[in-house]
């Protein structure tokens, strides 16, 4: 069983607990304390991250390059739309050319959503191809290297996939594709237990750092998952405004003011303190920053939302819009790839990391005439 499924029991006693002791003795407009709505928007992305793995688990083989049925039916998909948004995009300029506004607007709209489809679609097979290759039980069976037994390989275990967790958190939050995933994390202007708990539900759709790469030293596929059970065990404890600074411990490991700072808006805060158990991965790479003013948390500009599905798609809905409305390969390419403000022009994008978050439309892309 997973450790952090098994820990189900404690999330709820402790939660319990940081709620009773927050109502007694904290600032009732505290950020840290329980709002019934946020609590629910936590625990529903809590369970939704268990069961949405188990169906894109599944999926994700039908989308593998050379053993998926779906591959040949995505990549053609993506052929049509790519000649329906060259299309377009010739039938856009023509009709600018005639002074045809209408027939301009609608082959704008084609060519900008058109885009959109081939992208994903292409999108689709890469990140389900590299999970399935760069899964620890297919790494350890190219390997075929004696597994360790003991502590040394569970303690080289926990520390190495704190390491690649830090760049995968990182990555996170300097690719917007990757930022689409954990936005959903950061996305509670609350700073209680129970944020620990909304998790992300589309990691099917990233490029990860492989932790099967601790195979080549000798650690099994169990012993990486329970590395990773570890991992997540100990995050759950730092989502509080209950515990102030522990002292030496704070030089070495991640606790809960360092990561109150991760889960910060205010600017000095932004894509700092990404370690999972030691907070000395920041301060070698140049990450780190201490808790000083006050945390403001959630995104610069929030979703105000507390519906399940808004908090998980908004970011990949501006996304879209922001490919839809883009005017090259290369920009699409960067509104998808590059950090989360990017855009051709330097300026911020809609982006809920950086910027403020529009209502999601299908207006027109603007094309030069």
């Amino acid at each position: 069983m997973d450790l952090t499924v098994l820990s189900t029991p404690f999330y709820f006693a402790t939660m319990e607990a940081e709620r009773r002791w927050l109502r007694l003795n904290a600032d009732p407009d505290a950020a840290g304390q329980y709002e019934a709505s946020d609590t629910r928007a936590n625990l529903a992305m809590g369970t939704a991250s268990l069961v949405v793995p188990l169906v894109t688990h599944r999926l994700r083989r039908h989308m593998e390059w050379g053993r998926g049925a779906a591959v040949r039916p995505l990549l053609g998909g993506a052929a049509v739309a790519t000649a329906l948004h060259i299309g377009a995009e010739f039938a856009a300029r023509r009709a600018a050319r005639r002074h045809d506004p209408d027939t301009r607007a609608l082959a704008e709209r084609i060519a900008g959503w058109s885009s959109v489809a081939a992208m994903g679609a292409v999108g689709v097979v890469v990140t389900s191809t590299w999970a399935s290759k760069m899964s620890p039980q297919r790494i350890a069976a190219r390997t075929k290297r004696p597994v360790g037994t003991g502590w040394k390989p569970m303690a080289t275990a926990i520390v190495g996939w704190d390491l690649l967790y830090y760049w995968n958190h990182r990555l996170m939050h300097e690719s917007r594709f990757m930022w689409a995933i954990h936005v959903v994390h950061h996305s509670s202007e609350r700073y209680n237990l129970s944020v620990a708990l909304r998790q992300p539900v589309a990691d099917a759709l990233g490029t990860f750092l492989p932790y099967g790469v601790l195979c080549y030293l000798g650690i099994s596929p169990a012993q990486i998952e329970a590395a990773r059970g570890i991992n997540l065990l100990y995050q759950y404890w730092v989502h509080t405004e209950v515990v102030g600074r522990i002292g030496a411990a704070e030089t070495v490991m991640n606790t809960a003011s360092h990561h109150r700072v991760h889960h910060g808006s205010n600017r000095q805060y932004l894509d700092r303190n990404h370690g999972g158990i030691f907070i000395i991965w920041d301060k070698l790479f140049g990450t780190f920053e201490p808790e000083g003013d006050p945390v403001v948390y959630g995104l610069t500009t929030n979703v105000d939302s507390f519906n399940p599905v808004r908090i998980a798609t908004n970011e990949y809905q501006l996304m879209a819009h922001d490919v839809a409305s883009a005017r090259s390969w290369g920009d699409r390419l960067g509104y998808v790839l590059r950090g989360p403000g990017w855009n051709q022009s330097g300026r911020s994008t809609s982006s809920s990391f950086k910027r403020g978050v529009p209502e999601f439309s299908l207006e027109s892309p603007t094309f030069p005439a």
